[in-house]
């Protein structure tokens, strides 16, 4: 009697994992244990930047903080403390969204960050 291969489940896995890889260089999209491979590192590396990813926007939220706070005079740790200290709680991403959408809320913001440190 032949041996069963398992085609449909080999051919399923294969098609899966080339499908992963399609928009990869050279062999990496075409042959199958390249394709693997490459699919195994890029998960590796999605999996690590999804949690660079919260550290990178966290430090892209307090530079846009901490330019607006310059422009209205203070830095970013007195207006971060400013705020505590008046009892504000928003949270960094809102306020960096403030900082570049609505420049006179963060303004009156800094203005109560002020007024509290005084």
């Amino acid at each position: 009697m032949t041996r069963a291969r398992n085609v449909p489940a080999r051919r399923a896995r294969r098609r899966r994992v080339l499908e992963k890889t399609s928009g990869q260089a050279g062999r990496r999209h075409r042959t199958f244990r390249v394709a693997n491979e490459a699919m195994l590192h890029s998960l590796r590396y999605q999996w690590a930047h999804r949690r660079l990813r919260k550290r990178d926007f966290r430090r892209l939220w307090i530079t846009r903080i901490n330019a607006a706070a310059r422009l209205n005079g203070l830095t970013y740790a007195r207006l971060m403390n400013g705020l505590r200290l008046a009892g504000v709680e928003i949270d960094r991403k809102i306020l960096a969204d403030l900082a570049v959408r609505e420049p006179q809320a963060f303004s009156r913001l800094a203005d109560r960050a002020r007024a509290q440190l005084a």
